[in-house]
């Protein structure tokens, strides 16, 4: 079984499901470059708990946790299974790196989670684990727990952050003429970090990113990345396969992660 990459993929706005554009394009092309995985372990910015939480639902429910969209989007649904067979595996791994991780008999798919899987996987054919973030850690933490999945990898297992580079819902509402500068600045300095590698700078971003409170009022957005940049081993290389915006303040990057060769 050929080891998996990382993905790292923007969920956007709610009706990012209805209308994918360029960046749901890119997040179906990504697939294709992808071997096929066992599962599909899945943090998205959106289950946030204190400590690290594991899904066990054997058919999770598409979790509609939004409201005042149009009513299409209550409509769909995402109906891949779970797999308690993987989500024992994650919390074995996780419990081996000194998490107190607990799993989650009931827990679904959020719209964190099931957007981006509908682009991904549209026939909702490979099984989905959702695990939690720690917004309360910080970068670290959600490095940290991303390291503590890097052997899953290795079987087959594909890691997945979902959230977006940059998140500030105040700046939509009040932005009427295009993105801002630091939409894509904080973007671009974001993309240049990954390609030298410096996962310092990275997890530092707060103090030294340009406009990093700005792009980022609160952090959950950003953490999955660090989840997907953990797992996916020592030094890997990143591939920024999207890079847009959105809602004029959404940055739509996605990023494939993987150590060695990118081929």
């Amino acid at each position: 079984m050929r080891p998996q990459s990382t993905l790292f993929l923007p969920h956007g706005a709610p009706t990012f499901a209805l209308q994918p554009g360029a960046a749901g394009a890119a997040i179906t092309g990504i697939a294709d470059r992808l071997p096929a995985p066992r599962a599909v372990v899945i943090a998205s910015a959106h289950w946030d708990t204190p400590s690290p939480r594991v899904g066990f639902s054997v058919r999770p429910d598409t979790i509609h946790d939004f409201y005042g969209f149009p009513e299409a989007l209550y409509r769909l649904r995402y109906p891949a299974s779970g797999c308690p067979e993987v989500a024992r595996e994650v919390l074995a791994a996780l419990d081996a790196a000194g998490l107190d991780a607990t799993a989650d008999p009931d827990r679904g798919l959020d719209h964190g989670a099931w957007v981006p899987l509908m682009m991904l996987y549209p026939d909702a054919d490979v099984a989905v684990v959702p695990v939690s973030i720690q917004s309360a850690a910080g970068t670290r933490g959600a490095w940290e727990l991303g390291r503590a999945l890097a052997p899953l990898t290795e079987r087959g297992i594909l890691v997945v952050g979902s959230g977006n580079i940059t998140h500030n819902l105040m700046d939509y509402r009040t932005a009427v003429s295009g993105a801002p500068d630091y939409v894509r600045g904080f973007a671009d300095w974001f993309a240049a970090r990954l390609e030298e590698g410096d996962l310092e700078a990275l997890l530092d971003y707060r103090r030294r990113a340009p406009d990093a409170e700005r792009a980022h009022p609160t952090e959950e957005h950003l953490l999955p990345i660090f989840v997907a940049l953990g797992a996916a081993g020592d030094a890997p290389l990143a591939e920024r396969f999207h890079a847009g915006i959105q809602d004029r303040v959404l940055a739509m990057d996605a990023y494939r992660f993987a150590p060695g060769s990118l081929a």
